[in-house]
């Protein structure tokens, strides 16, 4: 989601910076342009103000820009087929209607400017002009502007509202007007609009057959040549990151919590519900947890309950059926029945043990697991003399200590004992040092094992290795299921894993 996010708002801000670029792209191109057709013009005053003999001299002397071509040629380029006289170049391209009131206006002729107000812009008079001189347009001469008087100089200021009028050239266009006079063209060709980065100026010397041609190529902008547009783009990407980084892992904060609590989440245990604070969809999701857990507390209540109860109710009736066996004169026959009598008996016993210990009602201490395992390797030892000898503790330096139930660790851990001895022959119990809050024992042996399949399912209830249901070779089925509740119910966890090349092992996972 991080990712998508910056993602996102690099697109965005990509594009702000393109339209930002575009922007100064046309401005620098209009500054260009203009700075070059001044330059074009200075170039010809140069030339221009030498007398008709010199001015070769003079453009030998001239260093112009490496982008302009500068000569003298007795006719325009050939394509450059654009061609009017001083007067109508000036209005297409600086002054409508040609300068007034300068000697200018002398050379207007027929059709030539007039006492009167100033008309509309050229480029609203002549839209076949080519602005492409100053890089799409000329300076607006309508409002705010000053003005003059006919036959005077520019006095006051200019009218305001609906009604304002083009009131007379700008002072940039006066700049225009002093660097040429007095020496103006007699007539000026130009290179058509089309032409993009080209640019090319043709004028007809005053006092002179021949022609000045100026050509040159206007640059091509390089958004990349300005170190801000890296920079912005750097710093919006960075700064935006992070931002997003931490709002979407503020976001998903409730999102690991649940997933803690989930992990955390033991049927037996008296863990605190979830707090229902927050965003509605926050609090929802929490509720919805505190209702499953809940839910699942119950069922798991209500079936221990119902364990218990049929315990208790089946031993009764198997007591009185004890009794009653003692009365059958057949002594092979009594046996037998006694037989099974004692085998229901175990039976139910094992179930009330399995209920018994999925309540968890003994608290939780804190205790000296080596002590506790030396313990329950002793008493295994002695209640199983023929095999005292393969039931072994490794030796543990130090002391570990961890939160648990005393009784219920030690029916769990005797239970995956006696499991080793009877199907592996054996059983190594280590202890390993605590590592992030975790305390690990294995119980291993050096049986055949369980095929991979079979690992998880040894701790459903009632489910043996040994699927013949003997008696003799076997127990009730409970024992791992009862091993399983009685840890998870503390917080840990235990997994079967086969050993190599052969063996079992039990790996048993506590809180340190």
């Amino acid at each position: 989601m991080s990712l998508l996010l910056t993602v996102g708002f690099v697109g965005l801000a990509i594009m702000g910076l393109a339209v930002e670029t575009m922007d100064r792209i046309t401005f620098h191109e209009r500054f260009v342009a203009h700075q070059d057709l001044l330059r074009t013009l200075m170039i010809y005053r140069s030339v221009a103000e030498d007398p008709p003999g010199e001015r070769d001299q003079e453009l030998q002397e001239l260093d112009p820009p490496s982008s302009f071509s500068v000569r003298l040629a007795n006719e325009p380029d050939k394509d450059m087929v654009r061609q009017e006289g001083w007067m109508e170049f000036q209005k297409l391209f600086f002054v409508p209607e040609g300068f007034r009131n300068s000697p200018l206006d002398d050379m207007a002729g027929p059709g030539g400017p007039h006492p009167g107000p100033f008309p509309l812009p050229f480029h609203s008079l002549r839209n076949d002009s080519p602005p492409a001189f100053f890089g799409g347009g000329s300076p607006d001469l309508c409002h705010d502007l000053p003005h003059s008087e006919p036959g005077g100089d520019f006095t006051g200021s200019a009218p305001h509202g609906p009604d304002a009028q083009c009131l007379g050239p700008s002072p940039e266009q006066h700049r225009l007007k002093d660097l040429l006079f007095p020496f103006p063209p007699t007539r000026v060709a130009w290179l058509p609009d089309h032409r993009k980065r080209y640019r090319g100026l043709a004028f007809l010397l005053p006092n002179d057959t021949r022609w000045l041609v100026i050509r040159y190529r206007l640059p091509a902008p390089n958004p990349f040549n300005s170190a801000t547009f890296p920079l912005a783009l750097g710093l919006m990407t960075v700064g935006s990151g992070l931002l997003i980084v931490w709002g979407v892992r503020r976001l998903l904060l409730p999102v690991r919590t649940l997933s803690a609590a989930a992990a955390a989440f033991a049927p037996d245990a008296a863990s605190p519900p979830l707090s229902e604070q927050g965003p509605l969809e926050v609090a929802q999701a929490a509720a919805a947890f505190n209702a499953m857990a809940s839910r699942i507390r119950r069922f798991i209540s209500e079936r221990t309950r119902i364990l218990s109860a049929i315990g208790h109710d089946l031993r009764t009736p198997i007591t009185r059926m004890k009794l009653r066996a003692e009365f059958i004169e057949d002594d092979e026959m009594r046996e037998k029945f006694l037989h099974d009598i004692n085998e229901l008996m175990s039976l139910v016993e094992a179930t009330l043990e399995f209920s018994k210990d999925s309540s968890a009602s003994e608290p939780l201490t804190t205790l000296d697991l080596h002590a506790l395992l030396q313990t329950v390797v002793d008493d295994v030892a002695e209640s199983r003399p023929l095999d005292g000898d393969r039931i072994i503790l490794a030796d543990f330096n130090g002391t570990v200590m961890t939160r648990g139930r005393p009784m219920g660790l030690k029916r769990a851990f005797t239970n995956l004992i006696n499991n080793a001895v009877n199907y592996g022959g054996n059983a190594m119990v280590i202890i390993h040092p605590p590592h992030n809050g975790r305390v690990t024992v294995t119980v291993e042996d050096d049986g055949p094992g369980l095929p991979e399949d079979d690992l998880e399912r040894m701790f459903e209830a009632f489910v043996r290795g040994e699927e013949s249901r003997n008696r003799e070779t076997g127990g009730t089925g409970l024992g791992l299921a009862i091993t399983r509740t009685i840890i998870r119910g503390q917080g840990g966890d235990v997994v079967l894993h086969n050993r190599e090349p052969n063996g079992l092992q039990a790996v048993v996972t506590l809180v340190a």
